[in-house]
Parts: C-alpha cells; sequence; structure tokens
C-alpha cells in the first residue's frame, strides 16, 4: 500500500518533469518577441486564464508586479459582465488556455481586436481561436495530464513555468535589483533578508570617535563610555583612518603595563573593514565571519573614508531574525 501511493506521487512529478523539460526545448524567438513587447509597455500588464489556468493568470500577474511589472490578473468569466472596461489601449494582456478554445475567451478576443490591444496568447493547441488571434503566440507542448489524463496538472505546471520565465527575464532586463525588490517587500522574512547597512547602522551621534592624536587615557574612556566594543579612529579633517577594539587592548595591555599617555595612532589598526550604505546585511555578515571580526564601518557611496555609520555584529544578528 505505501509503494503504491508513493508510486503515484512520483509519476505524478515525472510527468511534470518531462513537461517542464519539452518547455525549456520549446522557448524560441516568440518568447523575445513577448519580453521585448512586455518592457515597452507604458501601462499594465493583464492576465487572464479560465479555470485552473485562472489560477496561474494570479500568480503570474503577482510575480510580476513584485519584479517592476506593473499587473492584475482579471476573471475571462467576469469580462462578459463589464470587466472588460479595466482593459486599456495602452495595455497588453496575456490570454492563457491549454485548449484554446475555451468558450469565455471569445468576447476578450473580440475586444481586443476591436481596441487594438496587444494580445499574447499561451496554449498548446495551434488550430485554436487563441492561437490564430494572438499578435504573439507563446505555443506550449502538448504534454501528458496526470489522473487518467485529464486533470490539469502538467499543462498549468508549464503555465507557470514560462509565466515565470517572463517574469524574471524582465526583472533582469530592466535592471530590477535587490534594493528594488526591497522596496515592493517592506515586511516579513524577505524584508530582514534584504536589509542594508544603512537600515540597521549606528548612526554619528552613536559612534565613538577619537583622534588619531588622542592618548590611550582618553581612548579609554570612550570605550567604557559607548560600550560598543570599539572606538573609530579619525584624522585631523575628520575621515576615518583606524579602529581600536577591546581585542586590541587586551593584546596592547600583555605588552605594556602603563599605556595611559601612549597614543592611539600607535596601536590602531589601520584600513578598517568598511561597507558602504546600500551592502546586504547579510553579506557582510559573511564577510565578518570570514575575517572573524565584529565591527564593520559604513560609508556612502565614493567616499569610503567618510564614515556615516557602523555596524556591530550584534546589529546584524538582531535584524536578521
Amino acid at each position: 500500500m505505501k509503494n503504491e501511493i508513493k508510486k503515484i506521487g512520483k509519476n505524478v512529478i515525472e510527468l511534470q518533469i518531462r513537461a517542464l523539460e519539452k518547455l525549456r526545448y520549446s522557448i524560441n524567438e516568440s518568447f523575445n518577441k513577448s519580453v521585448k513587447a512586455l518592457l515597452k509597455c507604458k501601462s499594465k500588464v493583464i492576465i487572464c486564464g479560465v479555470g485552473k489556468s485562472g489560477i496561474i493568470a494570479s500568480k503570474i500577474s503577482a510575480t510580476l508586479s513584485s519584479v517592476g511589472t506593473p499587473s492584475f490578473s482579471i476573471s475571462a468569466s467576469d469580462c462578459s459582465h463589464g470587466d472588460l472596461g479595466r482593459i486599456t489601449k495602452n495595455d497588453i494582456l496575456i490570454l492563457i488556455s491549454n485548449s484554446g478554445n475555451t468558450s469565455e475567451l471569445n468576447n476578450i478576443i473580440e475586444y481586443t481586436k476591436k481596441n487594438k490591444i496587444l494580445l499574447i496568447g499561451i496554449m498548446s493547441n495551434k488550430n485554436s481561436t487563441l492561437y490564430k488571434s494572438s499578435k504573439i503566440k507563446l505555443l506550449i507542448p502538448e504534454v501528458i495530464e496526470s489522473g487518467y489524463g485529464i486533470v490539469p496538472t502538467s499543462s498549468t505546471t508549464m503555465q507557470l513555468a514560462i509565466g515565470d520565465a517572463l517574469a524574471i527575464t524582465l526583472m533582469k532586463k530592466r535592471n530590477f535589483g535587490k534594493l528594488d525588490f526591497k522596496k515592493f517587500h517592506p515586511g516579513g522574512s524577505l524584508s530582514a533578508k534584504l536589509k542594508t547597512a544603512g537600515d540597521i547602522m549606528l548612526t554619528k551621534n552613536k559612534i565613538p570617535f577619537v583622534n588619531e592624536n588622542q592618548t590611550m587615557k582618553n581612548v579609554l574612556r570612550i570605550l567604557n563610555l559607548k560600550k560598543l566594543g570599539f572606538v573609530a579612529i579619525i584624522n585631523n579633517k575628520g575621515l576615518s583612518c583606524g579602529i581600536f577594539t577591546d581585542g586590541d587592548l587586551k593584546r596592547l595591555i600583555q605588552k605594556k603595563r602603563k599605556i595611559e599617555n601612549l597614543k592611539i595612532r600607535s596601536f590602531m589598526t589601520k584600513n578598517p573593514y568598511s561597507v558602504e550604505e546600500n551592502t546586504l546585511a547579510s553579506e557582510i555578515l559573511v564577510q565578518m565571519n570570514k575575517k572573524k571580526i565584529t565591527s564593520a564601518f559604513v560609508y556612502k557611496k565614493g567616499n569610503k573614508r567618510n564614515i556615516i555609520g557602523v555596524l556591530h555584529i550584534h546589529n546584524i544578528l538582531k535584524n536578521s531574525r
């Protein structure tokens, strides 16, 4: 019984893997045309499907919107009852139907023709109404469905995959990066992963600045006062020139008994680890672990020695949850 259940599950997945392999080899010039048209779109990308394809349309639309291409999905049945008014001449419409002959699509297709709206069709039937009516035809392979060959499974997997392929290609062609993605995902775990140095750094009034000509006596006072485990060393122009940590202090005490009147510039670590304010906190954490350090300076792009903030490893760990 257990083996039979596993066999059914594996067979469903195997059929979908085969479908995706076929889809991969079917990507052609029509895909290029679709991407170029969508890049030129000055309005919205509207996705529509019937039944299970309608659910796929909603997911594709959500993905497009999240990566920089404004989009929404509409119900094919609702289009016959007023929702056609949501489609404007500057929009691009993507219709999804495995057979391409679903009756609910007829009114939508006629509307795109009358209003000269660019129609991209995703279907598997060359002889269908949707194939013949589409300006750009994304023909997906005919495949075997699971469940007696009639339950939409392999076909909907392909529809979802080609939608993702369009979305990610558009994202990359628009140079839509991690920081852009972060703007559209201000909450949840994704937001935590995309936090930057500038989001979590301690700002200037909290930075333990010390002039390079200060004596160790003053350095120790500030080190104890700020309680960050380090001080940032600057020159007379206010530019970064080094760092001095608790660890440096312990090593110094082991070598010298009287340190109060010594100048900090002789014992600081030059060229401290510094990051640009838009560097992802997750990337900084990796580098800190590699370098076996617990702090970093933050600067604005183009001026590495002008510190605008500092990071301690505890800041990063606290804000990554």
